[in-house]
């Protein structure tokens, strides 16, 4: 039996989404600095702290990886968005918003990321072209080819759904809490307290959760493999 047909797609997605998700460790360096913030902005309520401590935490992780010569790409994501959503809290101060104002549009680009990726993938899914497919594609040698099979477009759309359902879950949850603070319904303090905690437990704990029922779907079916005769040899 050649190498092709012993290898299954429930791995190969298996490992191309390790990959696209750089492990636990890919996962913590990602998440960490931002919930470095969180905690540090509801203790002190001081945001340029916050953000310096958060900075800090992500640049440690950045020259681990130099220093390690592994790839920085996890690191340098959480440094990016951190940079991001200091830019919205830098433009809330300049319009005369307070600490409590400019933490609160800190959160803004995470939660429009969140809105933004999971309509993405909810589309994708509706419109039987579903992301992860592309994943099997790109271990086939053929990004298309694996559309023809009913069963497996099945399976990728469950996937697809499984790794939007964090992000609609955010949104679901934290819009309103942004949208209270920010309308005045709620003092920017308390929105902004429970805008962190929500973020908290919907950080890491939700993406771990949906991974392990990525894998547990991934672990129900052995699916062949059929590479493309075009695809390069390994």
């Amino acid at each position: 039996m050649t190498e092709a047909t012993t290898r299954t797609v429930e791995a190969m997605v298996r490992h191309r989404l390790a990959e696209a998700l750089g492990g636990t460790r890919g996962v913590l360096e990602a998440a960490i600095p931002t919930a470095t913030f969180t905690v540090a902005f509801l203790v002190t309520h001081h945001l340029k702290l916050s953000i310096e401590v958060s900075v800090a935490v992500a640049v440690v992780f950045l020259l681990v990886r130099i220093g390690q010569r592994s790839t920085p790409q996890f690191a340098l994501n959480a440094l990016f968005g951190i940079a991001i959503g200091a830019l919205f809290a830098w433009k809330a101060a300049r319009g005369g918003g307070d600490a409590g104002d400019q933490a609160l549009a800190y959160f803004l680009p995470g939660l429009l990321y969140n809105a933004g990726y999971a309509v993405f993938l909810a589309l994708s899914a509706i419109a039987g072209w579903p992301l992860v497919g592309f994943l099997v594609g790109s271990v086939t040698g053929d990004p298309t080819a694996w559309h023809a099979d009913r069963a497996l477009v099945r399976l990728c759309s469950r996937l697809t759904w499984v790794l939007a359902l964090p992000c609609i879950i955010r949104v679901i949850v934290q819009g309103p809490i942004y949208l209270a603070g920010h309308q005045g319904w709620w003092d920017t303090d308390t929105a902004v307290g429970v805008l962190g905690g929500a973020k908290l437990v919907m950080g890491w704990p939700l993406q771990v959760a949906a991974i392990a029922g990525m894998v547990w779907l991934l672990g129900r079916n052995h699916t062949p493999v059929e590479e493309s005769e075009d695809a390069p040899a390994a």
